[in-house]
């Protein structure tokens, strides 16, 4: 996938991750049904931890990929720590 068309798949993702998110938001200041709003929520979640995984990928076929070609080990070490580091903060 080209790198343009993967970015637009992003801003699109976020987009409407932000158009829930102001329903969900809307839904609670009405006072609207619980359960509806945790649906909404859902939704919110669902893109966003889309979003996440299309922007991980990105990352690892681009910036990533390039330095673990290069020599500067310390570099390496630091994208492989990062990487480790958003993993934990994951889950």
């Amino acid at each position: 996938m080209t790198n343009m068309k993967h970015e637009k798949q992003i801003i699109i993702a976020l987009k409407k991750a932000q158009s829930h998110l102001n329903n969900v938001i809307k839904m609670t200041e009405g006072k609207k049904y619980c359960i509806d709003i945790l649906q909404q929520n859902l939704a919110v979640i669902g893109l966003l931890k889309s979003v996440n995984n299309k922007l991980l990928e990105k990352h690892l076929s681009s910036c990533f990929k390039q330095v673990m070609k290069g020599t500067n080990e310390k570099k390496k070490k630091k994208m492989i720590d990062e990487i480790l580091k958003l993993n934990k903060n994951n889950h």
